[in-house]
């Protein structure tokens, strides 16, 4: 059995930092010290001894929001390029999302996507189940410890996965037991807001005018029917990319995670730009629900500081750069994030916004305790070695030779982040050193425990 030590890193875990070491056997946590190793321990020559002075070790980051595009869209990213790109950015673990070509709405195309992540992922891998207004019979036959959840796409039409029969939403939220995650902007609002515009300027409509046309109003109109539906229904609802001040009123922070119904996820873009860097970043930054003004993404931030915001996510959806040409109503929404997820996070933990230990608590230990991931998103004995080592002292610029997409492109080319991932481990064994990709690795399929 493999052994290696980590030895007299900062450990940034469970809101503490100190320096420490971890033991790992296999793909588990053995021990974690506090201070100086045992001379036994360190004597032994068939253990990898990892010295960590002065760097970071964190658990592996998990992304409840990615969009790895198979299959069907394969020309823009998959799951062998995408969960490389994760591991390099200290993310270990990922929940796809359903909307591919063939959707994810039958238990055969979700046991392909299985098969396919255990065939080719680096990183280890769940995959959502959609939802459509004709499948509540495959809902019902999931197995609860190897789906996230059921994703739905409320009042947006994505495909034939809109949901808008109401006896079909009765009985999903009411009777499958499943956690229901959103899209949340209304369809009908957002129609009415391009007849607006386009009626008033053509329709050419430049980037600036998107958050206009996916609006607050939108946002909320959705959000505030779903919330009143599992509310009523007593369902465990989860609200992802939330960008709105707004929408905040409709959720809890004053309760422990496990306690609330309904949850709800931050994506590091919502968080990042305004739509005052429309005019700098154009269409790279323009993704459903829109990036919106720097009140709301102020009121984002300061909600994931007092734990009204639960989780914090990616909505990693890569697009050619040909695809996001156009004016705002024809270039394509998303763009890819979860290479430079974390370094943003520290980022903006090293200029106050964030403490580095929130950072791991909504980036690692909350998706885990919100999903009921077994064994996962901790440094604890007994729990899979999953685990990031972070540079704190070099800096680093994102540019197109170090940019591993598929898609080729990032909205923060050029930028320069304080924070390198210097090691990335899944499930014990080294995926990503020091720029090199353990191709060779394959990540596992989580298991979730809410039985």
């Amino acid at each position: 059995m493999k052994r290696t030590v980590i030895k007299n890193a900062r450990i940034i875990n469970e809101g503490r930092s100190f320096t420490g070491s971890v033991y790992i056997e296999g793909d588990k946590i053995a021990a974690v010290y506090e201070g100086e190793l045992s001379a036994q321990l360190m004597d032994d020559g068939d253990t990898e001894i990892v010295d960590a002075t002065g760097k970071w070790l964190l658990p592996g980051i998990i992304d409840d929001q990615v969009h790895f595009r198979e299959p069907g869209l394969t020309h823009k990213g998959d799951i062998a390029s995408e969960s490389r790109a994760a591991v390099a950015g200290g993310v270990t673990t990922f929940m796809d999302m359903p909307n591919t070509k063939p959707q994810t709405t039958t238990l055969d195309h979700l046991n392909w996507k299985l098969e396919r992540a255990a065939e080719v992922s680096v990183a280890n891998y769940s995959f959502f189940f959609g939802g459509t207004n004709d499948n509540i019979k495959e809902i019902r036959q999931l197995d609860k410890a190897r789906v996230p959840g059921v994703k739905l796409f409320l009042g947006s039409s994505t495909g034939n996965m809109l949901v808008d029969k109401k006896e079909t939403l009765e009985r999903i939220f009411g009777e499958t037991g499943l956690l229901i995650a959103i899209h949340a902007e209304k369809e009908d609002i957002i129609k009415h807001n391009i007849n607006y515009y386009t009626n008033l300027y053509g329709d050419h409509l430049d980037i600036t005018f998107h958050s206009k046309i996916r609006s607050e109003e939108a946002c909320y109109a959705s959000s505030s029917e779903a919330v009143e539906l599992a509310t009523r229904l007593h369902s465990r609802l989860h609200i992802l990319h939330l960008s709105t001040e707004k929408e905040l009123s409709l959720l809890n922070g004053n309760i422990p995670l496990n306690d609330k119904k309904i949850t709800a996820e931050a994506c590091v873009h919502h968080l990042w730009f305004t739509d005052e860097d429309y005019k700098t970043f154009g269409n790279r930054i323009k993704w459903n629900p829109s990036v919106k003004t720097t009140a709301d993404r102020n009121a984002l931030r300061e909600a994931v500081n007092n734990n009204t915001i639960d989780i914090v996510a990616t909505d990693h959806a890569p697009h050619l750069p040909k695809e996001k040409e156009g004016n705002c109503l024809t270039a394509a929404s998303g763009g890819p994030l979860i290479q430079h997820s974390l370094a943003a996070m520290l980022e903006m933990a090293s200029e106050g916004i964030f403490t580095y230990e929130k950072v791991v608590e909504k980036m690692a230990h909350l998706p885990a305790e919100l999903f009921h991931i077994d064994r996962r998103g901790f440094i604890r004995p007994g729990y899979y070695a999953d685990l990031v080592l972070i540079d704190p002292d070099t800096a680093w610029t994102v540019t197109k030779d170090n940019i591993l997409y598929k898609c080729g492109w990032s909205p923060f080319e050029r930028h320069t982040f304080r924070h390198t991932v210097w090691k990335t481990y899944v499930n014990g064994q080294l995926a990503y050193n020091n720029g090199q990709i353990n191709e060779n690795l394959r990540g596992m399929e989580i298991r979730y425990t809410n039985l």
